[in-house]
């Protein structure tokens, strides 16, 4: 839409004149708006805000040079202050990268500039509507954004795809205003045409900004963090901690209950390798004591455990001891008949490595390989193996086979959840492990349960690296030792 210009206006020929009527003299262009006392600056912001619904801004005045400088400033203070709020936590600004975004306004100072023909009364007017056209649709950006960082946005904004759906119909409405004011101020329509793409160009190169940058304007401050996080506590290697994890183990193999004959037993070994995370040692303490009380494997469950607080009352996590361990379970049950049910927990590496730290104690990282050479040196054949672990569906194939059943958290391509120091236990534990198995002796029957649970939470949670897919693999000649060892364990429910 054109803004109104002045009308010619030519009287009917005379019997004097000419038949030919002159030609109409070329259309001026709107004369440079004033400067008037009252447009103040909540009138200068509601014509901006009318303008970006698309309205008239019903001002004609052109702002003072504080003004045009407040006005441009305002937002952007506003953004500053409520992106602060994106960080949790103590955070420092990085001035520079503040200053930098401001490139932002001197490019569409440039594109209103050609478009307007140069005029200063007129862009400064311009810019200042402009700047407050695109203050609503920016407001629902940082909402969007503080609302995904919080876990605080409803259900439609848990997808990716209407996420992004919000974001271009967002900036679809920006380019409109932006562009209606526009042709309200200028003259010429072919510097309008080439305004349209020169501000659509700009827009993708703020968003592409936004998303590609590699430092924020506010990031975690560090040390402030640090300082302020309670003090873990660390492994002191002393002759009486060696001592001690000897003793430790050779009780704890001592202590591995005698089978009951005539009926499948179930044995377990669960294993926690990595020190620096709490959540390995609540899980894993949670599913030792869930496979005693709900699988009838009281006194012949060994806990492997990686912690400066547990250094004094479980044996260590090592691939060495792991190896030991398999192997006096596999002296104590029915390599033929028993089931070893066996729990690994930690981080998880792309080349499926399964990550081991214990203060300074070098431990190394246990492999799929590692594991399947202990069960089969040891002869056990009937097996259940859990990983929880990203990347963990990598282990699959080095362990699957007829006489195993295998769950892991995640597939080989993507990374499981749950496993940061806040988190009580990691999606697949506490899904599978802690609610599942609560119900049933099936491990089919709960992971089948646990899969689309663990899916929503991490929607809920806003995982954005893509759902990690959880795997099983169940051996035919598993299956029936399985099923009748459920049907034992439900009967005795009763």
């Amino acid at each position: 839409m054109i803004a109104a210009m002045p009308e010619d206006i030519i009287a009917p020929p005379t019997v004097a004149e000419t038949p030919e009527a002159a030609p109409a003299p070329p259309l001026s262009p709107p004369a440079e708006p004033h400067a008037a006392p009252h447009a103040s600056l909540l009138h200068w912001i509601a014509a901006g805000l009318r303008t970006a619904f698309l309205q008239p801004p019903r001002i004609e005045a052109a702002p003072a040079p504080w003004q045009l400088l407040l006005l441009v400033l305002l937002p952007e203070l506003v953004w500053l202050g409520l992106g602060r709020f994106e960080v949790r936590g103590p955070v420092e600004l990085s001035p520079t990268v503040a200053l930098y975004q401001f490139w932002m306004w001197g490019a569409l100072a440039w594109l209103g500039w050609g478009a307007l023909q140069g005029r200063p009364g007129r862009l400064a007017r311009w810019l200042v509507l402009a700047t407050w056209a695109s203050f609503p649709v920016n407001l629902l950006f940082m909402s969007l954004t503080l609302a995904l960082a919080y876990g605080w946005s409803p259900a439609f904004l848990k997808s990716t795809t209407n996420v992004w759906l919000v974001y271009g119909v967002g900036y679809a409405w920006m380019l409109i205003a932006i562009t209606r004011l526009t042709v309200r101020e200028a003259v010429v329509r072919w510097r309008i045409a080439l305004f349209v793409p020169g501000l659509v160009v700009l827009m993708a190169l703020g968003f592409w900004q936004s998303l590609n940058m590699q430092e924020r304007v506010w990031h975690v401050d560090y040390a402030a963090a640090a300082a302020a996080r309670p003090q873990r506590p660390t492994l002191e290697l002393t002759q009486e901690v060696f001592e001690q994890q000897q003793a430790l183990w050779e009780h704890a193999v001592a202590g591995i209950g005698e089978r009951r004959p005539g009926q499948v037993n179930v044995y377990g070994l669960v294993f926690a390798p990595y020190a620096a995370e709490d959540v390995f040692l609540r899980e894993s303490t949670m599913v030792a004591k869930l496979l005693e009380e709900r699988f009838d494997a009281k006194q012949r469950v060994l806990h492997l455990a990686n912690h400066a607080t547990t250094a004094g009352t479980l044996p260590w996590a090592t691939p060495l001891n792991l190896q030991r361990a398999i192997a006096a379970l596999g002296q104590r049950m029915d390599r033929e008949n028993d089931l070893l049910v066996v729990y690994l927990t930690s981080h998880g590496a792309h080349d499926y490595q399964l990550a081991a730290t214990n203060g300074v104690l070098t431990v190394p990282w246990l492999t799929p390989e590692d594991l399947r050479k202990a069960l089969d040196d040891a002869g056990i054949r009937h097996r259940v193996l859990a990983i929880s672990a990203c990347y963990s569906g990598g282990w699959i194939e080095p362990l699957a086979s007829d006489e195993t059943l295998l769950m892991t958290a995640a597939d080989a391509t993507h990374t499981s959840y749950g496993c940061g120091r806040l988190s009580e236990l990691t999606f697949f534990g506490r899904a599978m492990f802690d609610e599942e198995l609560r119900k049933t002796h099936s491990f089919e029957t709960a992971f089948a349960a646990a899969v689309p649970v663990i899916k929503q939470r991490e929607i809920d949670a806003g995982k954005d690296d893509g759902f990690s897919n959880p795997q099983i693999s169940v051996g035919e000649k598993i299956r029936p030792v399985l099923d009748q060892l459920a049907q034992r364990l439900d009967a005795a429910g009763k």
